[in-house]
């Protein structure tokens, strides 16, 4: 006969919070629930090493936890084949062990909180609900910030975050002179530069087992396998990765955080991913880390240095802006604006994602560039996502559903309370405008200033129309003619609808002629 326990505590895969005050004290009379899900690894098509880095990180919580004289239930997807959805699976649980209180943290992702919510409104036990203690505004404070179908501007939102917890500020005045150094951040890498690029942090955490139980249970995934996984599992590493960046990336990050290459040998395919980019978002979605930890770790190696010769404030206000700001950000306006945001399609877009999003197989290199990389590592930085992948969806009017789906499977980090604002709303402009104030539309110039893909290219950078052309061209001008009307207003967007009336208009047809063509068969691209 099963043990019982007065109290079951669930804890999801993106609730690994070692800090949570549940832990505070040891009782023998609470049975924490860790477990791998069926309709976890099935509501969207994911990449394998997200399952994998996630079942990983999970298990080695389960470890930690136990460790530390908690009770805990860690069960695999051999042990819940029989349960169909999680409310199944809390519903034996309870019964199996005589459970008289049900608790869980509140989920990041609209999909579960509703789930449970119903469940706990049901369930014939008492429950309750406890924030997840690791964002810096409470799951309360967010309706005072933000409001359902508002525009609201990131810039106003960090600044009144940068005063309240005190961030980088010289009494009531930002550091170094002003807010942000986003215009100091945009700087591509040139080939004499490539050698700062620091050897990555990668870890050897074997997660054969793993995939051998998704092959077993018939876990449709895309992307690489990599064994072991180079991704951190548990808070140690984590911790590691993030000292490492801060002593060895964290110097030249905010100068080069936009910049792309592709430029580096195969042997050293790791610095060309990883660049000089933290790579802490798997750790710090799933909660491993604290964003607080973060910030914190990441001011004190910039304040080590009174003279700021490694670390100058531009470098660590773009990394501070990332995580105090957009972080923040975008989980206000996702619970603000949910369910309806995940409906919104205010551009009409309704073509299909093109086959090669799932093998990379285009001769338009900066899309193979992304997306082979997307595939083989399950990550890539936030430009490769909006300005290179999103740039070419939007330009082309992909279903923002599809585009959500394929951003949602394929990275590491995504859960959906992150991935939904970025996709839908900063990349696709499919809200209208909530998330950003302008769509972040752009011709083959962008890609040429920020990387080094164009060189290597089958297509010109520099052509508009004619069959060596690069595509992005012809389609950005097609786009920003199509959407005149939502965007003509900005005026962010002046100069570029007066150099379009400024063209022939013989010109102007033949570029939308172009457009018209690469349309109708984006598969041949």
């Amino acid at each position: 006969m099963a043990k019982t326990y007065k109290r079951l505590r669930l804890i999801l895969g993106d609730q690994l919070n070692p800090r949570h005050s549940w832990y505070r004290e040891k009782d023998a009379d609470t049975l924490y629930v860790i477990a791998e899900l069926h309709q976890e690894t099935g509501y969207t098509r994911h990449h394998v090493q997200k399952i994998c880095a996630f079942f990983a990180a999970m298990a080695a919580f389960a470890q930690a936890l136990g460790k530390a004289g908690h009770e805990v239930l860690h069960l695999n997807l051999d042990d819940t084949r029989a349960d169909a959805t999680l409310p199944e699976l809390l519903t034996r649980l309870i019964a199996k062990y005589g459970v008289s209180c049900f608790e869980y943290q509140l989920p990041d992702e609209y999909r579960l909180r509703t789930q449970l919510a119903d469940f706990a409104s049901a369930v014939p036990v008492t429950t309750s609900a406890w924030e997840t203690e690791h964002f810096y505004l409470s799951d309360q404070e967010l309706a005072h910030y933000f409001q359902p179908g508002k525009r609201h501007q990131m810039e106003a939102f960090y600044r009144k975050l940068r005063v309240r917890f005190d961030i980088l500020m010289d009494g009531a005045a930002p550091q170094g002179g002003q807010w942000n150094f986003d215009a100091d951040n945009r700087n591509k890498l040139k080939a004499a530069e490539l050698d700062q690029i620091p050897e990555p942090l990668l870890f050897a955490n074997e997660v054969g087992s793993i995939l051998e139980r998704l092959g077993r249970h018939n876990v449709d995934t895309m992307g690489k396998p990599i064994t072991p996984l180079p991704w951190p599992v548990n808070r140690q590493q984590a911790i590691a990765l993030l000292e490492h960046f801060c002593r060895h990336a964290l110097p030249q990050f905010g100068r080069y955080q936009d910049a792309m290459t592709g430029k580096l040998d195969v042997s050293d395919r790791a610095r060309q991913w990883t660049l000089f980019h933290s790579r802490l978002s798997f750790a710090l979605n799933c909660k491993m880390l604290d964003p607080r930890q973060v910030i914190r770790v990441a001011i004190e190696h910039y304040q080590a240095d009174p003279r700021k010769e490694r670390i100058g404030v531009a470098q660590i206000e773009g990394f501070v802006r990332q995580i105090l700001g957009w972080r923040e950000f975008v989980r206000g306006l996702y619970w603000a604006n949910m369910p309806d945001y995940a409906q919104l399609n205010a551009l009409a877009a309704q073509r299909a994602l093109p086959s090669w999003f799932w093998d990379a197989k285009t001769r338009m290199n900066c899309q193979k560039q992304a997306i082979s990389q997307s595939l083989e590592f399950a990550y890539a930085h936030h430009i490769q996502r909006l300005m290179i992948t999103g740039n070419f969806c939007l330009l082309t009017g992909i279903d923002p559903d599809e585009v959500d789906q394929w951003y949602l499977g394929i990275y590491i980090d995504a859960i959906e309370w992150v991935e939904l604002p970025n996709t839908r709303g900063m990349s696709q402009f499919a809200d209208g405008g909530i998330v950003g104030s302008k769509a972040y539309a752009a011709s083959g110039n962008y890609v040429q200033k920020m990387s080094d893909y164009c060189s290597d290219c089958t297509y010109q950078v520099k052509q508009v129309t004619g069959a060596d052309a690069c595509p992005l061209n012809s389609l950005y001008w097609r786009f920003m003619q199509q959407h005149e009307r939502d965007f003509a207003t900005n005026p962010r967007n002046k100069m570029v609808y007066a150099n379009w009336q400024k063209k022939p208009l013989a010109q102007r047809e033949a570029i939308l002629a172009r457009a018209e063509q690469l349309l109708d068969d984006l598969e041949s691209l």
